[in-house]
């Protein structure tokens, strides 16, 4: 593999809007778009239309589905979504290249992280900056840039931008199933690491939100008549706790427990909201499993129980089609001067997603950075144009077939 002239044409296209593609990622971020905040999500969606409308494809909004969630008190709401954006370009090519990223943040409306600043060191401290609005300007830079390409009649590409998810992708779920089974390579912007260390196998997640329903009663009087559902919450929240080290890999992390109200009354509600984390599908299998027991068993009369949610993403193994695609990639880095390693992660992206419904991905292609989730995040303006210079070089050795995307969905689909 090797840097040939029409390469350099897109690399030198990407170099050339370097100023572009930072100053747009910081105009996003700018504008908070926290997961439940509608407002700010419809105006984001707005510019990133805008911006996308300059590429040669086809942009339009899909209406995502609804879910629920479990208020504190108890009560099941139903839940509205964002629309995603999706951006398709010759979708009945032979070859089929899944971009993803997401434009909501973990920052609420109301957060006091709202503005993107430059830090004394130069790197760029803002909410969204590197999770993962300045992902999707890389993105975008590396289509704008792709498309100057001979060869680029070869390779269809779809772009979903999903609203959800910082919260488990309960919307964009279904979105990101389907296309991750009629693409052939996929390419997804979370952040790498500081040092550009992407990341290999993921574990795989679930949420659960336990209802402890319970009796009201006096807690002078007639404390025995009552059921207090935030005693049986913590009892159970002690059960969820030990389940930690019965298997190699898995870990539960009870989050949250809230009900109950004043002090002289006996509580007759409570929610418990727990984590689960697994490195295999039996592992997976056997959480589930523990924990729909857990659900079933109220630990002292009078008390019911009612489970929601469960597992929102897949592990992501580093399997034969990981394996290649990976060794690709770093190829194609060693070509830029970038080092690409890879490690094993604990977290989860719509990656996860997209090797469950049979699409071998790299899911960290986006911006240098670190402390996402805080407000620290950062990202390093320099890497804007190297990461969108690898992307756009793996697009070019996909047309021309020196990296056979045909061979790696191949390779996935045996092991599924």
């Amino acid at each position: 593999m090797r840097i040939l002239p029409s390469d350099q044409t897109v690399l030198d296209h990407v170099a050339a809007r370097e100023t572009v593609v930072i100053g747009r990622a910081v105009t996003w971020a700018n504008v908070n778009s926290g997961s439940r905040n509608a407002e700010g999500l419809n105006a984001v969606l707005t510019l990133l239309e805008a911006e996308a409308r300059r590429l040669p494809a086809a942009v339009e909004r899909i209406p995502t589905q609804g879910s629920t969630t479990v208020a504190d008190d108890g009560s099941v709401r139903a839940e509205a979504h964002a629309d995603a954006l999706k951006i398709t370009c010759r979708p009945d090519a032979p070859l089929q290249v899944v971009l993803t990223g997401h434009y909501d943040t973990v920052f609420p409306a109301e957060s006091g992280f709202q503005t993107v600043v430059t830090r004394a060191d130069g790197a760029l401290n803002g909410p969204g900056v590197a999770d993962m609005k300045g992902g999707i300007s890389v993105l975008l830079a590396a289509l704008e840039a792709f498309e100057a390409h001979p060869d680029r009649e070869r390779v269809g590409w779809t772009v979903l931008l999903s609203p959800d998810e910082e919260i488990g992708s309960p919307a964009s779920a279904p979105l990101l199933a389907e296309l991750g089974a009629r693409g052939h390579v996929g390419m997804t912007y979370e952040p790498a690491l500081a040092d550009g260390t992407l990341a290999g196998e993921r574990k795989g997640s679930g949420n659960y939100h336990l209802i402890v329903t319970g009796k009201a009663a006096h807690a002078g009087r007639a404390f025995h008549e009552g059921a207090n559902a935030v005693a049986g919450a913590a009892m159970i929240a002690a059960r969820l706790h030990g389940l930690n080290g019965q298997r190699e890999g898995v870990t539960v992390n009870v989050a949250k427990i809230s009900g109950g109200g004043a002090l002289n009354v006996v509580a007759d509600n409570a929610v418990v909201r727990f984590n689960v984390r697994v490195p295999d599908a039996q592992a997976s299998a056997w959480i589930s499993e523990t924990v729909r027991q857990i659900a079933a068993e109220p630990p002292f009369p009078g008390l019911t129980l009612d489970l929601h949610g469960g597992m929102t993403r897949a592990p992501k193994p580093m399997d034969a089609s990981q394996t290649a695609l990976f060794n690709a990639v770093r190829d194609a880095g060693a070509l830029l001067g970038q080092t690409i390693a890879w490690k094993p992660s604990g977290g989860v992206c719509e990656g996860n997603n997209l090797h469950a419904a049979g699409l071998p991905n790299i899911d960290t292609l986006g911006v240098l950075g670190g402390d996402i989730h805080s407000d620290q995040e950062f990202a390093w303006p320099a890497s804007f144009v190297e990461r969108a210079q690898l992307s756009a070089l793996i697009l070019c050795k996909i047309a021309s077939g020196e990296i056979d995307a045909l061979k790696l969905k191949s390779l996935r689909l045996e092991t599924m």
